[in-house]
């Protein structure tokens, strides 16, 4: 595809409010293989936060700024509420130089937000979502057009029904489809989530993802990368890429798996939105027509700076910068 490929970006889109604390306690369950880290806070307390961050948010809408950020016209396919808040997420997508002309307003209903609490000692977070308009978002057919692929992240509400649509249209027109499945969705039917990932060109997963798909469908589940892959192979899936955070990404295609490893000098002060960085680094390199490790590293360059600033979108970077981390990144052949 051509460095100008068009882009629509599917999903919900949010108001995210970002609250940093160093007062939550950390707690280890290694044995809880889908859980391994919580965060506990007194009940009945209060809590200090040191500042507050406001940002636009949502799986598909961070993937749709950085490939903005990169060379490509994105058009956002999501619905805003009735309210001050739609307002202003309308005004940051135009900040951000998205298409809004698909944006769907759903009357009389709220626009949906987050709330993020931060652990400012490791940068990860806990996030308390409320999806109000997207609950309400039904998606037409005659609005997935004039595009080169099509990107699908959180969506809600009657969610089967959006991502049959989806599919259905995309199948029929030849449109290249990029998915990365809600958690809410993989809990509620991880049967659905392997059907149309099979229909899918890429499918963008984390690895606690993977085993909660595969375990959900009573599946034989191996906790090794290189195996969870072509589990997802074995369906259908052209080019699946699954991440672990600190431990880095791994992507296969055809016959052929790599594993990138993660620049761990990076100062971490938040990780939202860092796997819809990596998205967007990957689909751009490979859109770009970069071959699988490129794409790898775009991925975790733009990963790896996303977590220096809080949230989806501030710590994304252009195709220069992502020039200045290639050095940086070891790719490796695994099959």
């Amino acid at each position: 595809m051509t460095q100008m490929a068009k882009i629509l970006a599917i999903g919900s889109v949010t108001k995210d409010t970002f609250l940093p604390t160093s007062e939550g306690v950390l707690i280890e369950t290694p044995e809880d293989l889908l859980s391994q880290k919580k965060i506990a806070f007194e009940l009945g307390a209060k809590y200090h936060i040191s500042d507050k961050h406001e940002a636009l948010g949502g799986c598909s809408i961070n993937v749709a700024v950085g490939m903005v950020k990169l060379g490509f016209e994105v058009q956002c396919y999501a619905p805003i509420g009735e309210d001050e808040t739609g307002k202003w997420i309308k005004k940051e997508l135009q900040r951000e130089k998205i298409g809004i002309e698909k944006l769907v307003v759903i009357a009389r209903h709220a626009s949906d937000a987050s709330s993020i609490v931060v652990d400012e000692n490791s940068g990860d977070r806990v996030i308390f979502s409320g999806h109000d308009a997207s609950e309400k978002f039904e998606i037409k057919s005659e609005r997935i057009e004039d595009c080169d692929l099509v990107f699908v992240g959180d969506l809600s509400g009657d969610w089967k029904k959006n991502l049959d649509t989806i599919i259905s249209v995309a199948k029929a027109k030849k449109i290249p489809i990029a998915f990365n499945p809600r958690e809410k969705a993989i809990q509620e039917d991880s049967q659905k989530i392997i059907e149309a990932s099979s229909a899918c060109d890429f499918l963008f997963i984390n690895k606690d993802e993977a085993l909660e798909i595969l375990a959900g469908i009573q599946r034989n589940v191996s906790e090794s990368e290189t195996d969870l892959i072509k589990e997802f192979q074995k369906i259908g899936v052209k080019t699946v890429v699954l991440t672990d955070g600190v431990r880095g990404a791994w992507a296969g295609e055809k016959n052929e798996i790599l594993h990138a490893e993660a620049i761990l000098q990076m100062a971490t002060v938040d990780t939202t939105g860092a796997g819809d960085a990596f998205v967007s680094g990957f689909l751009a390199a490979y859109l770009k027509e970069r071959d699988l490790a490129v794409a790898l590293k775009w991925g975790i360059a733009n990963s790896s700076s996303s977590v220096t600033q809080y949230g989806g979108q501030a710590g994304l970077l252009n195709e220069s910068e992502i020039g200045d981390f290639i050095g940086k990144i070891a790719v490796v052949k695994l099959v």
